[in-house]
């Protein structure tokens, strides 16, 4: 069911974003969504051209963006929705040089699995120098010589992570605790928090059910030190796994949104305005009003 209300989308601003911000403007218009966000990996360079297209469809734009952070030695996602200082953008250049110096260490481990690397097909993915797993996804999914290669059967169509191909090989194999996973040093929950306060912003968990999986008892923590909200409804989660942090967050106060965390070609299966949202979306947009985001 298309809904009138998605908070997480991403740009080519992200490193696995495909469409330009006013691309993605228009393309919620068609859509129907009345209330928008691009929450970009680490940077806010979205939001000033995002909102100018928006007002051209009388849309509601909230600046927004999606920040790494740890916390309990778990990689997490923050949103942080209205949000103003370009300040930000200097966290987003500090986790990119990390990125461009764990890049070439990708490109060894991947070779550890039995895969030779293409480094010139490989640069024409990216447009920062960063390689990112979804690269590496589509990098080996498209070489003749691995066609037939066992690792890659689940992610080719048919198989049991053919959905989103390119992301779920990420999932699998460049995500925390994983093979070829390469460790970057990611602020503190604590310190996003207290950053994204001191913008007048608003901290949001983004996809709880995906990084919190097997431990959802970490989120009452969370709420200890001074989340504001959680991103109840995701394209990532299942009916049982949104209704449980919509209950969480009604119980606790928060705020709670909805996300299809839409980035194009990296995740086709996920489409803007699908997080699987079962209540009145006029309940999320009364929480916008009630934080002063819209």
């Amino acid at each position: 069911m298309n809904q009138f209300i998605d908070l997480h989308m991403h740009s080519y601003y992200s490193d696995d974003g495909e469409y330009t911000p006013c691309q993605l403007v228009e393309m919620a218009h068609q859509k129907g969504i009345k209330i928008m966000a691009i929450a970009d990996h680490n940077y806010v360079k979205a939001n000033q051209e995002a909102l100018k297209e928006a007002n051209k469809y009388s849309m509601s734009y909230i600046p927004a963006i999606e920040i790494d952070c740890t916390f309990k030695d778990i990689d997490l996602h923050v949103l942080g929705y209205g949000i103003s200082s370009s300040q930000f953008n200097e966290l987003g250049d500090a986790i990119l040089n990390q990125e461009l110096q764990a890049s070439e260490k990708k490109i060894q481990l991947v070779e550890q699995l039995g895969f030779q690397v293409n480094r010139d097909k490989l640069a024409e993915l990216t447009n920062t120098g960063v390689y990112t797993g979804e690269m590496f996804g589509e990098l080996l999914l498209n070489d003749e010589r691995y066609h037939d290669h066992e690792l890659l059967k689940p992610y080719r169509q048919g198989g049991s992570r053919s959905d989103n191909p390119y992301v779920n090989f990420y999932w699998d194999y460049f995500s925390q605790g994983r093979p070829c996973y390469v460790p970057i040093v990611f602020p503190s929950l604590n310190k996003v928090i207290d950053l994204i306060h001191h913008d007048g912003g608003i901290a949001v968990l983004a996809h709880p059910g995906q990084n919190l999986k097997g431990r959802f008892e970490v989120f009452d923590d969370m709420i200890k030190l001074g989340i504001d909200g959680v991103e109840s409804f995701s394209s990532y989660h299942n009916q049982e796994t949104n209704d449980y942090f919509y209950r969480k967050a009604i119980k606790n106060h928060l705020m709670y949104t909805c996300g299809s965390d839409f980035h194009g070609k990296t995740k086709p299966s996920i489409k803007l305005g699908q997080m699987g949202c079962f209540i009145d979306e006029h309940e999320i947009e009364e929480q916008l009003k009630k934080y002063n985001l819209i």
